[in-house]
């Protein structure tokens, strides 16, 4: 695979010089009709040998084009915040938003290959994380992304000489560190390791340019060659449409559905509710100061129908826990901000840390819900979505993150109940807005977008509850008492 990078590529000096004002100019030119256009991000991964001029070569870039529109990250050791996070968080946050490029010096390849390097993971567990990165890649690209990925390489003696070269000078022997002399020994393994990950990872969406790295000026003309080419490439002639294959939906046959087989007439009287409801509060109190919590987060998911309740459920969790130790994120239309980021974006921002909650008024499941039946999104997205979302909430469950989901339920006659009441109670009445009437008409195309919900996204690590809601006492019992048994479960598991 890196044949072709030990050939001794060079540049001479008249040619470089000849180039380089051509090359800028033209860079500085696409950098300011991404801009101008923002239809876009783009994504620069640069990874490679040690010695190889990875630094030198982004920070000529930067040199090269207006820096208040590039983000350049060099991604080392995790924090201690990134560490409470699952792996990809520290990268999500740090995606630059359309019209801007950002560039990872390190990126989710690095710790992946330096685990196996090391001899700290398998065979299997590198090939399990090589699958993610071109499933995140493979999500990045159909948000409209362009993703370039640039690996510079040397070969092991180029890399000594390299190396040797750095520590004799006074200026850059400060450089070289004990930790570059030791993947040196390590070089016929990380070889091996790099070479298989590339292979496996190098997509028709996000393919891998391998550079030799021995002349500087060689690998600064055909890094920003390629560079250029790309975005060049997509501003003139934007990407398709990325059409999704995905089998239709069941049609339905009889009447029955997921919804319509809740037992609605579920109910609780008040005294037992107030006497359960004290009960279960104070158990959930105690399980988030069991100091094994501390290990673990918890993530709340609240979707359902207009008035079904899910504000008063949230605040009878909220009612029991320390304020210190939760956050409700209300999700309502995306900002500008977030219209600027691939749409998971706005949910991977609100994880909570370890030892801590987060309790999603609405959620990633709007996609599905009101993007997908309000015609927000193209059909292609919302499809898309279920994979996404599936990945997603198995990165969270794998970190572990209790991740409960919600879903309360009303018939139609309730809600229509619920509706005027609010709209005869002044302090409720700004619960009702014109939307919640028109989506009343659109009840059959929700329901069915929920059953496809929960038929694609119940899995065995992150399944749905579904709440019958009628009667309110029971719909907040059922929801306390389930968070509880749920974070139980994940205080015994001892991963």
């Amino acid at each position: 695979m890196f044949e072709s990078a030990e050939l001794g590529h060079k540049v001479d000096k008249e040619t470089y010089e000849r180039e380089v004002p051509i090359l800028r100019e033209a860079l500085l030119d696409a950098q300011y009709d991404l801009i101008s256009q923002r239809g876009f991000q783009v994504v620069i991964l640069v990874g490679g040998v040690d010695g190889a001029g990875r630094s030198e070569c982004v920070q000529q870039l930067n040199a090269w084009l207006d820096p208040r529109h590039i983000e350049t990250h060099g991604m080392g050791e995790m924090s201690d915040e990134e560490r409470d996070r699952p792996p990809m968080w520290r990268f999500w946050r740090e995606l630059p938003a359309k019209g801007k490029i950002g560039v990872f010096q390190g990126s989710w390849y690095s710790l992946p290959i330096l685990h196996r390097v090391y001899g700290e993971t398998s065979n299997a567990a590198l090939a399990e994380a090589m699958e993610r990165n071109v499933r995140f890649e493979r999500m990045l690209s159909d948000e409209g992304a362009l993703i370039l990925k640039f690996w510079f390489h040397l070969s092991k003696a180029g890399q000594k000489k390299r190396l040797l070269a750095l520590e004799k000078d006074p200026r850059t022997r400060w450089r070289v560190t004990e930790r570059d002399w030791h993947h040196f020994k390590l070089y016929d393994r990380f070889a091996r390791v790099c070479s298989q990950s590339l292979r496996v990872t190098g997509t028709a969406h996000a393919p891998w340019h391998i550079i030799e790295g021995a002349d500087a000026r060689y690998r600064e003309l055909v890094f920003g060659r390629i560079l250029l080419e790309a975005i060049r490439k997509r501003l003139d002639r934007p990407a398709p449409p990325v059409d999704t294959p995905a089998q239709p939906m069941a049609p339905a046959v009889d009447q029955l559905n997921l919804l319509r087989a809740l037992d609605l007439t579920t109910s609780l009287p008040k005294a037992a509710y107030q006497q359960q409801l004290e009960a279960w509060q104070g158990r959930l109190n105690l399980l988030t100061r069991d100091k094994r919590f501390a290990k673990l987060s918890v993530a709340c998911v609240f979707e359902g129908h207009d008035a079904a309740g899910k504000g008063g459920a949230i605040r009878r969790i909220t009612g029991a826990l320390d304020a210190r130790r939760y956050q409700v994120i209300p999700i309502a239309a995306p900002s500008d901000e977030e219209k600027a980021q691939p749409y998971l974006w706005r949910f991977w921002r609100h994880i909570p840390r370890r030892g801590r909650l987060a309790m999603f008024d609405r959620s990633w499941y709007g996609r599905v819900l009101v993007e997908r039946v309000e015609g927000f999104c193209a059909e292609r997205d919302w499809r898309r979505a279920y994979r996404e979302i599936n990945e997603f909430e198995a990165q969270l469950v794998e970190h572990r993150v209790v991740l409960v989901k919600f879903w309360l339920s009303v018939s139609e006659e309730e809600q229509l109940k619920r509706f005027r009441e609010r709209e005869a109670t002044g302090f409720k009445r700004y619960k009702i807005t014109p939307d919640d009437w028109r989506n009343r008409e659109k009840w059959p195309a929700y329901e069915q977008a929920v059953c496809d919900m929960v038929d694609k996204t119940s899995t065995e690590i992150a399944p749905w509850t579904l709440v019958p809601a009628n009667d309110k006492y029971h719909a907040r019992i059922q929801i306390l008492k389930t968070l509880c048994e749920r974070i139980e479960a994940g205080l015994r598991d001892r991963r």
